[in-house]
């Protein structure tokens, strides 16, 4: 069986790219009128070449300056290139941009073809040759072959078929045609067809389609369905990675797609605006600096972003470093696709790199840990991504299905397994049918935020010793559920942070500090409420009575409701703890096998309405309690 490949051609304009294709293929790629007139190319153009073994879909892409953006995106998906310098015209502009082009998209493989050598002497198209080979060194095509080629003539046409072959080969040997993972293809192309409506062209990235799939157009997650199938100028019933294909589309009007939407296995891609990676200036690029507007290409599309640097404030020439980059409009990315980074103004290739998170969330100062994860995105153990993919979502709905995207893993099962056993995945169950995942140390980082807050509260109120969990818990509702805080809290708890209890919580080892006058205090009014029994004072009440510290009279209420000498029975009515176990006895005695009425309860405790009222209700709600009607009795 054939090996589908992508081969793209590189070079300066009018070096006969296009003629070279047509002399291979006999296709003329050339397919707009501008470009028959002009005699240039300026859109991609596509053709195919059976080697044996292999089917190669052919990009055809234009040498102007002016259509840089269209190469990239013919650049999408090659998996060879074929570099074409002429020999009477030698290395210009367009030949050193696309090879640089060429090599941030980190291909393996490729031909080096001099063309029109029946235009020049052999001697000076041996100073070619030397000339370009000094240009490749360091590159993929270091040790490429370079074939001499004349269309009008014929010359090296059977070698250079031959050279295509031994490229492609080594090119499959790099691993490049893997067709496994979900279906996706970069659309370089939309028409309409009479008779069968909407047509979309690209080069197949990933996976496979077969006519009937469902698919969804992104950015949009606009659903289509596949109506018939074409590659290589035949209809198949499915296309596969490293084809070119021609996609009959139901349920979209060829106008809602633009180049740059990409064609996706449903779930697989999902867009954002903020993408974080790596990047590697150029030599020949001026400094880069945090907040410079720039043009990315990635896939088919073009946009404009922000760069904003994670470790230095500018990168240098020749540098590498990690990057976030803010887009004017949303893309669709996955980890470790290339992109080429060029000025906003004036236009030109200034750096490329590879996406390391597709679906990032700001840092606005990252740490030390956010840069550790951000290297181990660059790992080539996919475990290490797993782990480093699962940090940065955060708080966010992370599933081990979305690891080809984000991580480039497809064991996404065994890559859960190895997450759980080495303590970095916490399954958090937060209700019976769903489970939020979370890396242990996004956990630890929340946990730190919970500490700072209760720091704060003592801070604040320094004669508390515990505070509400809903008091806390308001400061934190960007978290969502509240298991996932729940868990936090029993995390910090098991590892001696703070003290958790039903009613409150508070940071181990901080506690009220009391004066000497407010300690006296504290005393009193303990005595104030075990002598008064039902019918105890209101704050208010105790305020006025005292002579001293009349402030802090409400948090030292609050402070022996904490150390358990008072009962808070409403917002304003304290009872001292023997007094209401006092009474919770005598009541019990008497609801023993029947119940009593409000009134008769009052008799029992031999108090107002005033004060029974609210105790009895306070005694439903802890479940002391129960009342059907008039009547109340001892719940079981």
């Amino acid at each position: 069986m054939a090996t589908d490949l992508i081969l793209g051609t590189a070079g300066h304009i009018d070096h006969g790219k296009t003629s070279l294709i047509r002399a291979l293929t006999g296709i003329d790629t050339d397919r707009l009128p501008e470009e028959k007139r002009r005699g240039i190319t300026i859109d991609l153009g596509f053709a195919h070449l059976e080697l044996d073994g292999f089917r190669l879909g052919i990009v055809d892409v234009p040498g102007h300056e002016k259509f840089v953006r269209n190469m990239l995106a013919g650049a999408t998906g090659m998996d060879l290139a074929m570099l074409v310098v002429a020999a009477d015209d030698s290395i210009k502009q367009q030949t050193r941009e696309h090879l640089e082009i060429l090599r941030m998209l980190d291909l393996r493989a490729g031909v080096i073809v001099i063309t029109k050598c029946d235009l020049a002497d052999p001697g000076w198209t041996d100073l070619v040759a030397d000339e370009v080979r000094t240009l490749v060194q360091g590159t993929f095509l270091a040790d490429a072959p370079i074939v001499r080629t004349s269309v009008p003539t014929g010359q090296g046409l059977d070698d250079l078929k031959r050279e295509l072959r031994r490229a492609a080969e080594r090119a499959r040997a790099a691993g490049v045609a893997t067709t496994g993972g979900p279906f996706r293809m970069a659309i370089d192309r939309t028409f309409s067809v009479a008779g069968h409506g909407t047509v979309v062209t690209g080069s197949v990235a990933s996976g496979c389609v077969n006519v009937g799939d469902e698919l969804l157009i992104e950015p949009g997650g606009i659903p289509v369905r596949v109506r018939g199938l074409q590659s290589h100028d035949k209809s198949v019933d499915e296309v596969h990675r490293g084809q070119r294909a021609a996609i009959n589309l139901a349920g979209i009007h060829h106008d809602a797609i633009r180049r740059g939407h990409e064609l996706a296995q449903p779930g697989h891609l999902r867009a954002s605006k903020i993408i974080t990676a790596q990047l590697m200036l150029l030599g020949s690029s001026p400094l880069l600096k945090s907040r410079m507007r720039v043009r990315v290409h990635v896939g088919t599309a073009e946009i404009l972003a922000t760069v904003a640097l994670l470790e230095h404030p500018q990168l240098l020439p020749g540098q590498s470093a990690p990057i976030q980059l803010f887009l004017a409009e949303s893309a669709v990315t996955t980890w470790n696709q290339p992109l080429v980074v060029r000025n906003e103004s004036p236009v030109a290739t200034i750096g490329g790199g590879r996406v390391l998170n597709p679906n990032a969330e700001r840092l606005r100062r990252p740490e030390s840990l956010d840069l550790l994860h951000l290297g181990r995105l660059r790992s080539s153990d996919p475990w290490e991504r797993s782990g480093a993919s699962l940090f940065f979502a955060g708080l966010r709905d992370w599933q081990p299905a979305d690891l080809p995207r984000l991580a480039g893993v497809e064991q996404t099962a065994e890559a859960r397994k190895v997450l759980l056993e080495k303590g970095e995945l916490r399954e958090i169950a937060v209700s019976p049918m769903r489970t939020v995942r979370l890396h242990s140390q996004v956990v630890e980082r929340l946990g730190d935020r919970v500490a700072a807050a209760l720091a704060t509260l003592h801070e604040r109120n320094p004669l508390r010793t515990s505070f509400p969990r809903t008091q806390v818990a308001a400061g934190f509702q960007y978290v969502g559920d509240a298991a996932v805080l729940d868990a936090v809290l029993e995390t910090m708890r098991a590892a001696g942070r703070i003290r958790l209890t039903d009613s409150g919580l508070a940071l181990a080892g901080h506690g009220p500090k009391l004066s000497r006058n407010e300690q006296a205090l504290l005393t009193q009014l303990a005595g104030w409420f075990l002598e008064a029994g039902l019918e105890s004072p209101t704050v208010k009440d105790c305020q006025q009575r005292s002579a001293k510290n009349q402030a802090s009279v409400p948090q030292l209420v609050q402070l022996l409701v904490s150390d358990g000498e008072l009962v808070e029975i409403t917002a304003d009515y304290f009872l001292h703890a023997s007094i209401e176990a006092d009474a919770r006895q005598k009541v019990a005695h008497s609801l023993a096998g029947r119940g009593l009425t409000l009134s008769e309860i009052r008799e029992i405790l031999g108090t107002s309405r005033k004060y029974a009222v609210p105790l009895c209700e306070y005694w439903d709600r802890v479940g002391f309690t129960s009342r059907q009607g008039d009547l109340r009795t001892l719940r079981k």
